[in-house]
């Protein structure tokens, strides 16, 4: 039963989101009882403990039922640490490197290699680049998942580092909102809105709304973002057992005085350069604005024998628009000289439309009952960018520890290059879980894949076609005990690159298997995930970096790299009130002569978090969290091991309103993001940041 202020409430949320008239009714009213196809609930649990999933397999399974690794970021350990960026997120979920090359570029690796796959809801969208432009948020996330290990039967190649899968916030029956408002160092200032619910009584109807905007300066010179976010999402239940959901997110990301590039790593001698981390190569009229529009429309159907079939329509169109400073060269130990001003104007269009379409279900046979999977996807990206060049580029520039970015704007008085190419994907895939006995089961899945690509890069013909290509994939999980099983999977890698050689030509794609064993449990009455992998790759034309050429990375392709390592991983309360996410991942990787190959990528990796509701004080929660590399290098410098860590408290005044504290980088460690590219930045200092929270 609900209240007159309840249906208040959901109708002033509905008016604000939606646009609806608002609800007249006087009395209170009991929703009827429906069946929801895909309808989300908010979850204010304090759970770090993974849930069902199908982003590995396109099977509803468990991470134990799943024969790879599987880890997942919940929208409690989200809101603890504030983790409101895509790549705070991925900073913490164990296995995956952020290699924040520049202030607004931003490249993901696993198990040493490039995650080029992210997906939403588990449709697969495509990577232009292999990068992601802008900050961006997880306002409008659930949870985040990830999936290490090669993945062609989710995304129609095969890629053997991981698999980023954005569950959505979607909308609930039940009424609720929220509210954050957060201050912190250099001049954060942050809001989130949250408002769930039924629109109509009978709550055949639902929607959502996610509001978030983040402004905010920076450790950096001269450098400041701002970020909005909208989502929105309406459920229509057409009837009992067919959800059609459409939804919308915009997010724009705005940059002033971004860095394109960052700083030289060496002097002309050799010798590693040290500069203060708030050193930034940008110029004061430099800025990067980056928007995002995508909308999804999503038709499912549940059958009266527990098939469903869903096929869902997704658009994207991004735009980015930059005018940037990037400074080339090698300073003089001695002087500082030795730096060259490369300025420029940049802008981009990308528009994506991706169609999936898929089923599952049981079935019978031998006296057994099994699942399956179907499904097919085709995709269509097409990009056109330009970039203006200038007359001044090459021009000297004082020693970096005397740069306060005061410099001409460019003149744009030079040719323009750019790009404007089509890449084209389809695919059928099927997958099956065979229950081969009560204690034994096999996943086997395969699908096929044609890739076509038309048009020019910067001069160079970026024509290519794969048809044809079969993926398969193989897994068996055998329970142990009632706690534990142990897992194999099989999968070949196909992946269709995005990287470039020297001339702007695409490489070819990478070809090569992935072998993965391990031991999953499920302890504590179910209460954590317990998991070790073992994996081993093998690839041909592998991109590794081979320069910079006018502010852009080309790649050259290593044949025969091999890959090795293990992961150890634990999620859930193993007591009441401790939630803990932990895990360990080693990798060695190895080219074709037997050298350390990706020396950029560490070999070591710890990533820990924890909350703890005080006993007695159980309205407070204090909590840490950790993350340490080994040392790593790129050739020309090296970045020693580190340790970042952060801390949190929160306090529940009352069941609506809450306070919360982060504490970030307490030792004030000093540190560079990234070895990807032969340029970096430090990573920021130690900061602070305070919540005020209402929630109804």
């Amino acid at each position: 039963m609900f209240s007159k202020k309840t249906h208040l409430a959901v109708a002033v949320a509905a008016a604000c989101s939606f646009n609806q008239a608002s609800a007249d009714e006087q009395q209170s009213m009991e929703l009827q009882a429906i069946s929801v196809v895909g309808s989300g609930e908010m979850s204010d649990t304090d759970s770090y403990k993974a849930k069902r999933s199908s982003a590995a397999t396109k099977l509803d399974l468990t991470p134990r039922q799943t024969p790879q690794a599987v880890s997942t970021i919940t929208e409690a350990q989200l809101r603890d640490f504030q983790l409101t960026s895509v790549n705070d997120a991925l900073k913490a979920a164990p296995g995956v490197q952020v290699q924040e090359v520049e202030t607004d570029r931003t490249y993901y690796t696993a198990r040493g290699f490039d995650i080029t796959n992210f997906q939403y809801d588990g449709i697969s969208v495509p990577f232009v680049y292999g990068n992601v432009e802008g900050d961006l948020d997880t306002a409008m996330y659930e949870r985040v998942e990830v999936i290490r290990g090669a993945n062609g039967l989710i995304s129609g190649t095969g890629n053997p580092s991981a698999t980023v899968n954005f569950v959505r916030k979607r909308p609930t029956v039940t009424p609720q909102a929220r509210v954050d408002l957060t201050a912190g160092s250099w001049d954060k200032r942050r809001i989130d809105t949250d408002v769930s619910g039924a629109l109509n009584d009978a709550g055949t109807v639902r929607g959502r709304l996610v509001y978030a905007n983040e402004n905010k300066n920076s450790y950096l010179d001269r450098y400041s973002r701002e970020k909005n976010v909208f989502h929105g999402v309406l459920d229509f239940d057409l009837d009992d057992s067919t959800v059609f959901t459409l939804g919308h997110t915009l997010q724009t990301s705005d940059a002033n005085s971004p860095m394109w590039g960052a700083l030289p790593l060496n002097y002309t001698d050799g010798s590693k350069t040290h500069y203060s981390r708030s050193t930034s190569t940008s110029a004061d009229w430099a800025y990067w604005d980056v928007k995002e529009n995508r909308t999804f429309a999503e038709l499912a159907h549940s059958f009266a024998n527990d098939w469903q079939a869903k096929v869902v329509l997704t658009r994207v169109e991004k735009k980015g628009d930059g005018s940037l400073f990037y400074m080339a060269g090698t300073p003089n130990r001695e002087t500082g000289l030795g730096l060259t001003s490369y300025p420029s104007e940049y802008k981009d269009e990308n528009k994506q439309l991706i169609v999936d379409l898929q089923a599952s279900g049981p079935f019978s046979l031998a006296g057994r009952q099994h699942e399956a999977a179907l499904g097919a996807s085709w995709s269509r990206s097409e990009l056109s960018d330009i970039s203006y060049y200038d007359s001044t580029t090459g021009s000297a520039l004082p020693p970096l520890d005397d740069w306060n970015g005061d410099i001409g704007r460019p003149l744009n008085d030079q040719p323009t290059r750019g790009s404007d190419f089509t890449d084209r994907m389809k695919s059928v895939y099927g997958a099956a879980r065979w229950s081969l006995t009560d204690d034994l089961s096999l996943i086997t899945g395969t699908r096929v894949v044609d890739v076509k690509s038309d048009g020019n890069n910067y001069g160079a013909d970026k024509s290519s076609k794969n048809s044809g290509k079969v993926v398969p994939y193989a897994g068996v999980v055998y329970d142990l005990t009632d706690e534990y099983s142990v897992y194999a999977s099989y999968t070949e890698i196909f992946d269709p690159q995005t990287k470039t050689d020297i001339t702007g030509s695409r490489l070819a794609p990478v070809e090569g298997v992935n072998y993965e064993v391990g031991v999953k449990g499920e302890l504590f009455d179910d209460r954590v995930n317990v998991a070790l992998a073992v994996f081993r790759t093998e690839q041909d034309n592998f991109a590794e970096q081979a320069g910079t050429d006018a502010g852009r990375a080309y790649y050259r392709a290593v044949e025969g790299l091999t890959s090795e390592g293990y992961e150890l991983e634990f999620s859930g309360e193993p007591v009441q009130g401790l939630q803990l996410s932990a895990g360990y991942t080693f990798v060695d990787i190895t080219n074709a002569d037997g050298s350390h190959g990706v020396t950029y990528s560490p070999k070591h990796m710890v990533k820990t978090a924890a909350t703890y509701r005080v006993p007695g004080l159980e309205k407070l929660k204090v909590g840490g969290a950790m993350r340490w590399q080994d040392d790593i290098r790129n050739g020309i410098a090296e970045q020693d091991a580190y340790a970042v860590v952060d801390l949190m408290a929160s306090y529940d005044i009352d069941r609506n309103w809450s306070v919360s504290a982060n504490l970030n980088n307490v030792t004030n460690e000093k540190y560079l993001t990234s070895l990807y590219w032969t340029q970096a930045y430090y990573g920021a200092p130690r900061n602070v940041s305070a919540t005020l929270t209402w929630k109804y």
